[in-house]
């Protein structure tokens, strides 16, 4: 039987400014759409209003989704026709609610050892945000949110 392929999909206001958080977080890279994103236009699939202009003005500037942005793994493979990885990856997607409570899920970051309050500066320097600290008998970590307030621990 054969493993299962998934994602993990993550709701939020600005799918681009969280890809590009999380790609620098996770040392991951954005996906680039622009190949499927032209054809379907091209091809009059789908109307402008879905897409956008990702990092105008930039280097970096090329077509994607208005409403979605992914990051994956930088070793995993990419699906050469649509850009997407196919492997380790997050999909942000925009919804209209804002986030109200606490996470039901949440990753956790794992520093090399004697490096977690480095990372914790690194990340905070990203636009994360330190909750508070954690020590108890079984380990000790930071509790972060992201720059929309979702909650991740570094380890």
């Amino acid at each position: 039987m054969t493993a299962l392929h998934w994602k993990l999909v993550i709701d939020c206001a600005d799918p681009h400014a969280q890809a590009a958080f999380w790609a620098a977080a996770l040392r991951y890279e954005e996906e680039d759409h622009s190949a499927l994103v032209e054809r379907l236009l091209k091809a009059g699939a789908v109307p402008a209003g879905e897409t956008a202009t990702v990092h105008p003005g930039t280097p970096g500037e090329r077509l994607g989704w208005r409403a979605l942005a992914a990051v994956s793994h930088p070793d995993d493979p990419r699906d050469p026709a649509t850009g997407a990885g196919t492997g380790r990856r997050i999909l942000f997607q925009q919804v209209p609610e804002t986030k109200t409570v606490k996470n039901r899920l949440h990753l956790d970051l794992h520093t090399e050892p004697g490096t977690r309050d480095a990372e914790v500066a690194r990340l905070e320097g990203l636009g994360a945000t330190v909750r508070r600290r954690v020590a108890e008998q079984g380990g000790s970590w930071v509790v972060m949110t992201d720059p929309e307030g979702n909650e991740f621990c570094v380890q």
